[in-house]
């Protein structure tokens, strides 16, 4: 079961998903959950996740863990380091039942980011996620969407899966000047296909 502090963060969680957006907007929940994976894969225990792989983007990254910030939006890595990914340390880690969360930028300080291929991500496509413990969660993509930040599907992402899941989250769409973020989120929903050493 997903611990508390996420359910209850979910709704701010928007505001800076992936340090892309420099406004806020209201999380939507959405009435729909990801597809059941037709594999099933056996739970990993606990264990911090140490870096991010993604072949058919050219996506490699350590991983620092994100927290909550003073406004319970969740943090991000520094846009002054955009190839730099992140998890949030409040909800699963990768390979643990439920939905761990990615997040990275898709672009900062003028520099493509660590997700800025995000987008082009299809369903079959693979993500590795080296752990502490020395094994790696190996995910395989079952959908990409791109919605608009205030229909954020906040159940979702971020609701109860009764499998180890993974979501991947950017900024997308077009950029907006006024508010100096973009109008969209990239998500890639992943579930885990097999783990070990």
């Amino acid at each position: 079961m997903i611990r508390t502090t996420l359910a209850a963060a979910s709704v701010a969680l928007v505001a800076l998903l992936a340090g892309c957006s420099a406004g806020s907007t209201t999380a939507a929940p959405a009435s729909s959950v990801p597809p059941v994976s037709s594999v099933s894969s056996a739970a990993l225990p606990k264990s911090e996740p140490v870096s991010l792989d993604i072949p058919s983007i050219d996506a490699h990254s350590s991983l620092v863990p994100l927290g909550l910030n003073p406004d319970n939006s969740v943090q991000v890595p520094p846009v002054s380091t955009p190839l730099q990914a992140g998890w949030y340390e409040n909800g699963p880690t990768p390979g643990e039942v439920g939905p761990a969360v990615v997040l990275g930028h898709v672009d900062g300080n003028k520099h493509k980011g660590i997700f800025y291929r995000l987008k082009e991500m299809k369903p079959g496509d693979d993500v590795d996620i080296a752990r502490r413990d020395g094994t790696t969660a190996h995910f395989e993509v079952t959908k990409v969407d791109q919605v608009p930040k205030d229909v954020f599907p906040t159940e979702e992402v971020y609701g109860d899966t009764s499998d180890p899941e993974l979501r991947l989250i950017t900024c997308g769409g077009a950029f907006d000047r006024t508010e100096h973020s973009y109008v969209d989120n990239i998500i890639v929903y992943a579930h885990l296909v097999k783990g070990g050493r």
